[in-house]
């Protein structure tokens, strides 16, 4: 079953980017075919995907401003099985732009769905805010993917988000559901990380990844070579959490 996965949380610093570059990273290792689309003005997914954002001329900007068509825009990244749609910061522009625009929150949606056939899952990273380019992603998606951060004020994001994302639910996709929340930075030394999950398990009825993906120098310091923890070292405990998220992702889907 082909899914549109969009991976968002407003809180900065969460690991949502490096979720989204990773996880779609371990699909693709997987044999699955992958649409990465880069939602972010910052451009991290695609850098960290090993594309140059400011040297290439389709990105999702042009795609939301009907100067391109989706097919035009996609590059391939350095993992095999895995495009993508990059952005750059002209992307910041895009909402001002499109202030009069019709049916704007549909526009990425319409674009997808002309190439949606030819990939097993289409990832989207977005901002770290609830805005135009999260609203346009949340109506071309399936479900919503929330990495958490293990930290105190984790909650207190995600009952916005929540809240969010059931407003989407009811007025402009009536098909969204929530994919899962997944852990990230968890810590197994300290409490706090054990607490934090176990808060969220309490309070929350949604779906919650057993995944958890744990503080590791190997993913931090992955962007910076342009490549995804798998290829910059497979064997980390960085890596091998998200190949283990993505069996979790794989399964799901074929229930």
């Amino acid at each position: 079953m082909k899914r549109v996965i969009v991976i968002a949380n407003q809180k900065g610093g969460v690991g949502k980017t490096t979720t989204a570059i990773n996880l779609s990273a371990s699909l693709a290792e997987a044999g699955k075919k992958v649409l990465m689309v880069d939602m972010d003005p910052q451009g991290n997914c695609t850098s960290g995907l090993g594309i140059e954002k400011n040297e290439v001329e389709n990105t999702v900007y042009e795609l939301l401003l009907g100067q391109c068509k989706a097919e035009e825009c996609i590059y391939e990244s350095v993992c095999e099985n895995l495009s993508v749609i990059p952005a750059n910061m002209n992307l910041a522009a895009v909402e001002i732009e499109l202030i009069d625009a019709e049916e704007k929150e549909y526009i990425l949606k319409k674009e997808l769905d002309t190439v949606r056939e030819k990939y097993d899952f289409i990832l989207i990273d977005c901002p770290p805010s609830l805005n135009m380019l999260t609203i346009n992603a949340m109506c071309a998606g399936d479900t919503v993917l929330v990495p958490l951060q293990c930290e105190y004020y984790a909650l207190e994001g995600l009952s916005q988000l929540m809240y969010t994302i059931n407003l989407v639910k009811e007025r402009l996709n009536p098909d969204l559901e929530i994919e899962g929340v997944v852990f990230t930075m968890y810590d197994a030394r300290t409490n706090l990380s054990q607490q934090v999950v176990e808060n969220v398990k309490n309070n929350l009825d949604q779906k919650i990844y057993n995944s958890v993906i744990p503080r590791n120098v190997r993913l931090a310091e992955a962007p910076s070579y342009g490549m995804p923890v798998l290829l910059y070292d497979g064997k980390s405990t960085g890596a091998e959490s998200y190949r283990m998220l993505a069996r979790e992702v794989m399964s799901r889907g074929e229930k």
